[in-house]
C-alpha cells in the first residue's frame, strides 16, 4: 500500500519485478540504477540464493514530476520465481503497488512462465491482493532469440486477458525505462482513483528524462 511521507513531502510506491528465474528482472533494475542521477537513488542491493536474485533499490523518478507538491519515490525489487515455498521473499509482496511481470519470451521457457505467473497469484492471495486488481503489465523480454515466440503467441498464451505489455532486451536496455515508466504511471493514476494522493497544492505532472 502506497504510503505518504507528509514530513518528506513524498509519496512511497512498491513496484516488484517478478518473473522465471533468469528472465531478465535483475538487468532491467540494474539499467534503471545505471541510468539514475546519484543523487535521485539509493544503494543497489542483490541478495542471491539458489540460482537467482532479490534486488532492491529506491530512487526518485524526474519522469513523474510532482503531485500536488509530493514527489514520488519508487521503491523497486526483483523477486524470484517460486514466492510460495520461500516465506521471506512471499512477503516482499506484502503493500505491493504495482507489478511488472518479465516474461522470458523463448519457447522453452512458456511453461517456466506459467508457473510464476501461478506461483506469483497465490501469494498475492498469502496477503488477500487479488493479481487482477493491481497495477500489472508484462514485459515481453528476451525478443532476440532463436526459439523467442512473437508477440502474436505470447499474448495468446500468457496474456488471454488482454493486459498492458512492452517489448524490451534488457540486456541492451531497450524497452526498460518504457516499462518503468508505464507501470509508474498505472500506479499514480490508480492512486488518485483510488482517492489515496496527498491533499495539497497544485499537480505538476510535466514530464522529463529519468
Amino acid at each position: 500500500m502506497t504510503f505518504i511521507n507528509q514530513a518528506e513531502k513524498e509519496i512511497n510506491c512498491k513496484i516488484i519485478y517478478a518473473g522465471p528465474i533468469g528472465s531478465g528482472k535483475s538487468c532491467n533494475l540494474k539499467c534503471i540504477h545505471e541510468r539514475t542521477p546519484g543523487e535521485h537513488k539509493g544503494e543497489f542491493i542483490a541478495m542471491s540464493k539458489e540460482n537467482d536474485r532479490t534486488c532492491y533499490f529506491d530512487f526518485l523518478p524526474l519522469f513523474l514530476g510532482k503531485i500536488r507538491g509530493f514527489r514520488t519515490r519508487l521503491h523497486l525489487y526483483s523477486v524470484p520465481g517460486d514466492l510460495v515455498v520461500d516465506s521471506t521473499r512471499r512477503m516482499l509482496l506484502k503493500g505491493v503497488d504495482g507489478i511488472v511481470f518479465v516474461v522470458d519470451s523463448r519457447k522453452s521457457a512458456l511453461e517456466a512462465n506459467f508457473d510464476t505467473l501461478k506461483s506469483l497469484d497465490a501469494a498475492l492471495a498469502f496477503h488477500q491482493l487479488d493479481i487482477s486488481k493491481i497495477p500489472f503489465i508484462y514485459q515481453f523480454n528476451k525478443r532476440d532469440f532463436a526459439d523467442s515466440l512473437s508477440i502474436e503467441e505470447l499474448n495468446a498464451t500468457l496474456n488471454k486477458d488482454q493486459k498492458v505489455f512492452c517489448t524490451a532486451n534488457a540486456k541492451r536496455g531497450e524497452g526498460v525505462i518504457e516499462t518503468l515508466k508505464t507501470i509508474s504511471r498505472m500506479v499514480l493514476s490508480e492512486l488518485t482513483r483510488a482517492g489515496e494522493e496527498p491533499p495539497a497544492e497544485t499537480a505538476n505532472t510535466k514530464s522529463t528524462t529519468i
